[in-house]
């Protein structure tokens, strides 16, 4: 697969937790014309996306994206190898969004997000945790 949309492994379910809010007008501007007007919209569910272990589609506008890492590396290193053995991930993975749901409705449930994402700062305002619990109920 060449071009299409990349994601670091923790984008998994940042993507399935967006609900409008970012670092930044142009980092929430293109996580919406991802996630919301692409992954969420009729059709989405057989979006390619690619795993990748550096930046990614999303981290493309980030202001804390240097090059192909970010200030917090380290934190970002963390998240992505604590979601990559969760959810069964390695560098180069192809998987549609559909079976990355499907994936993430096996492996994780809310109360993991507690150790999965720990240090995220969007953890504690819960939408995360609200959009997996909707992933189980099958909403």
């Amino acid at each position: 697969m060449t071009g299409g949309l990349t994601f670091r492994p923790h984008h998994f379910l940042c993507a399935l937790g967006y609900r409008g809010k970012g670092y930044s007008d142009a980092f929430t501007a293109n996580m919406t014309q991802i996630v919301t007007n692409g992954l969420f919209a009729n059709g989405g569910d057989h979006t390619l996306i690619r795993v990748r272990a550096a930046a990614d589609s999303l981290c493309a506008p980030c202001p804390k994206r240097r090059g192909e890492g970010c200030t917090n590396q380290a934190e970002i290193d963390a998240l992505d190898g604590r979601h990559a053995a969760a959810l069964n991930l390695k560098h180069g993975d192809v998987l549609t969004w559909g079976q990355a749901k499907m994936r993430i409705r096996e492996k994780v449930r809310p109360d993991d997000l507690d150790t999965l994402c720990k240090g995220c700062k969007w953890l504690e305002l819960g939408l995360c945790k609200s959009a997996l619990s909707d992933l189980h109920r099958g909403a």
